[in-house]
């Protein structure tokens, strides 16, 4: 079931105009843990993933009304799905499982194409290079694992320091990669060489979500101590801490647009921020449990994100 409501401000932020917010309730059978949209100006396609062991895909039209359709279903990922990412295409899907498999998916034709196996618990977030050409993983060895998205086979392997890892992110020119984990620590390494570029000790928590600008110039990172800090991505240097979540900070995406970016936390609630003032611009309040993950369309007008509450909100943002 869908609808479309006004959404409420709060939490300090400014009041708005133009901010609605579509619901899809029963989206899922349990909790939603990860959302994409496609870019792909063709294709305005919402993938979900979900510890009912499902993975999603979704029509969202570009409309007034914004009605969510359901596609396609994607069984067969056991034990729950924690993270997704679609190709610069769009039409490449990669899903990371807790039965310690990523499964890659042509979400055109409903085909799985392979599966890879990274080992028992070292698949925990997943990225595509921005070339499509790798698809990056990291778990409890502290190791990001690089993997030929046309064979499966690894291509690298890249040490880091930390424990767990928790959260990925490429940069879309190409050039860097970037890893959260559980001691708070951030490592971004030049992709090239392989080699480490910066060890930033960035949070006191767990780094739960990155998000890195359009540009490439800045690296957003969002943790469970409430807050997002901003950093120079080139030097490794802290420009901004952002705080106004009341908990976890579980989920950051940043807008096609340069200039705006949002976020989900496990006290329910979205934000969006303006980059440029490092303030608060409109917090969502409709989601019933912590949202996971939010993803935004190609062209930054439109937001999506997913929660333990088993919906899909999808927000406009003017």
């Amino acid at each position: 079931l869908w609808w479309c409501i006004p959404a409420v401000p709060g939490d300090g932020c400014s009041a708005m105009s133009g901010y609605t917010t579509t619901k899809f309730e029963k989206a899922h059978e349990d909790g939603i843990w990860a959302v994409a949209w496609s870019k792909n100006p063709k294709s305005d396609t919402i993938v979900t993933g979900s510890v009912d062991e499902t993975v999603r895909t979704w029509h969202c039209e570009n409309s007034s009304s914004c009605t969510i359709q359901p596609k396609m279903t994607l069984p067969g990922h056991k034990l729950g799905v924690v993270s997704v990412d679609l190709d610069s295409t769009g039409l490449l899907m990669a899903a990371s499982c807790m039965d310690n498999q990523i499964r890659l998916w042509d979400i055109d034709a409903n085909k799985l194409l392979r599966t890879i196996e990274p080992g028992p618990g070292n698949n925990w977030p997943v990225c595509f290079s921005c070339d499509g050409r790798f698809v990056c993983t990291g778990g409890k060895s502290g190791t990001v694992s690089i993997f030929k998205t046309e064979s499966g086979e690894l291509a690298s392997r890249l040490p880091t320091t930390g424990p767990f890892i928790m959260s990925i992110a490429c940069s879309p020119d190409g050039k860097l990669l970037a890893c959260g984990a559980t001691d708070g620590g951030v490592h971004m390494f030049d992709v090239t060489t392989g080699k480490p570029v910066h060890k930033i000790a960035a949070h006191a928590a767990p780094v739960r979500s990155l998000s890195f600008s359009p540009d490439s110039q800045l690296l957003l990172t969002a943790s469970d101590d409430g807050t997002v800090k901003i950093y120079d991505a080139l030097h490794g240097q802290t420009s901004g801490t952002l705080a106004g979540h009341a908990s976890w900070v579980l989920s950051v995406a940043w807008s096609p647009d340069n200039n705006h970016f949002a976020t989900g936390s496990s006290d329910h609630k979205v934000k969006v921020w303006d980059i440029g003032t490092r303030q608060c611009l409109h917090t969502f309040a409709d989601h019933r449990d912590q949202v996971w993950g939010v993803a935004y369309d190609r062209s930054g007008g439109r937001l999506a994100s997913v929660s333990d509450d088993q919906s899909i909100h999808v927000h406009q943002c003017p």
